[in-house]
């Protein structure tokens, strides 16, 4: 697929602009059908990198002691 090559911006940006020209209204059907199904795989692809990227944070929690604890973010 092409938008693995993207960066998450570059992704949400294109996703935004595929919306603003389907929320106009003014594209023949077929054409917003593409750009309808290129939105969903757009989607997809950013839900799949921020899950990436969620994986991947860490919280920095301070111990009674006044230590810095690294723990692995699990999102519940």
């Amino acid at each position: 697929m092409e938008q693995k090559s993207k960066t998450f911006e570059e992704a949400m940006m294109e996703l935004e602009q595929i919306v603003q020209k389907l929320e106009k209204g003014e594209l023949p059907i077929d054409e917003s059908i593409e750009y309808f199904q290129k939105g969903v795989e757009l989607s997809r692809y950013c839900s799949k990198k921020l899950d990436e990227i969620e994986r991947r944070i860490t919280i920095l929690i301070e111990e009674e002691n006044g230590d810095i604890k690294e723990e692995v973010f699990e999102h519940v």
